[in-house]
């Protein structure tokens, strides 16, 4: 496993265990940055007007079409460090 993945995957242990909880803005960046590092670009359906925080989850990781995965899991750790 590379150097990266290894760091990635300790910054979504290190996650669960922040002193406190982000705002919802920071909680979509980590959330969409961490779907683009580990699953890629969104290529599921877009939910309804009626389930918001799932169209505003959808949202943020579809901005990121694109992007490497490696990008995205450096930048997740760079927003997770930021927020220790």
């Amino acid at each position: 496993m590379s150097d990266l993945k290894a760091a990635f995957e300790q910054a979504v242990a290190d996650s669960k265990n922040l002193s406190e909880r982000p705002d919802n803005a920071t909680l979509l960046a980590l959330y969409a940055l961490y779907k683009q590092g580990s699953v890629g670009d969104n290529l599921e359906k877009k939910p309804g007007f009626s389930d918001i925080v799932a169209r505003a989850k959808w949202d943020a990781w579809s901005k990121l079409k694109g992007m490497a995965s490696e990008a995205a899991m450096q930048q997740y750790i760079d927003k997770l460090a930021e927020l220790e």
